[in-house]
């Protein structure tokens, strides 16, 4: 299977557009371990040091979420854009309703494909959840096999029921 190649039978109606899906308990984690470690420099820097400490530690771990976000928002868009030339019928892509998750619902004709994962840069972890079926991996390591990650997932999710 190529999928480069697009199925003629299908119509995608996919806008194109991946939304964005911030976790609000990582930025949770993020803050109260700042507070954490700020506190710590109240005995010895007094309260300026302890809320330069927070300050610094808190943009620090949002901006690493905000990276480790768009990485994942990156590849869910490069896997869809894959599946839709592929042939695959793809009706929509919506963030988790909760916004407690970075999680994306790909909404096809045959049931939703879940897609999100840790979105840390340091620790990013990709997973994709189909059928009550899932699996993990490092998100670098996803980027850097986007192809082969999608053509597999497309044969695993889109051209397993074709077989049947």
């Amino acid at each position: 299977m190529q999928l480069e190649q697009p199925n003629q039978g299908a119509a995608p109606t996919w806008s194109g557009t991946v939304p964005s899906a911030v976790d609000g308990r990582v930025l949770g984690l993020i803050v109260v371990t700042a507070g954490l470690a700020a506190s710590m420099n109240l005995p010895y820097g007094g309260l300026p040091m302890a809320a330069a400490a927070f300050a610094l530690l808190s943009v620090g771990g949002v901006t690493l979420h905000l990276l480790g976000e768009r990485k994942l928002r990156r590849i869910t868009d490069g896997l869809v854009e894959r599946w839709v030339a592929a042939g695959a019928e793809i009706d929509a892509v919506t963030r988790s309703s909760s916004g407690t998750r970075t999680e994306w619902r790909i909404h096809t004709p045959d049931g939703e494909v879940v897609v999100g994962g840790v979105a840390l840069v340091p620790i990013a972890r990709l997973s994709v959840e189909w059928r009550g079926i899932g699996d993990t991996m490092a998100a670098s390591e996803a980027e850097a096999d986007l192809d082969g990650l999608a053509e597999g997932l497309y044969r695993e999710i889109f051209e397993f029921d074709a077989n049947r």
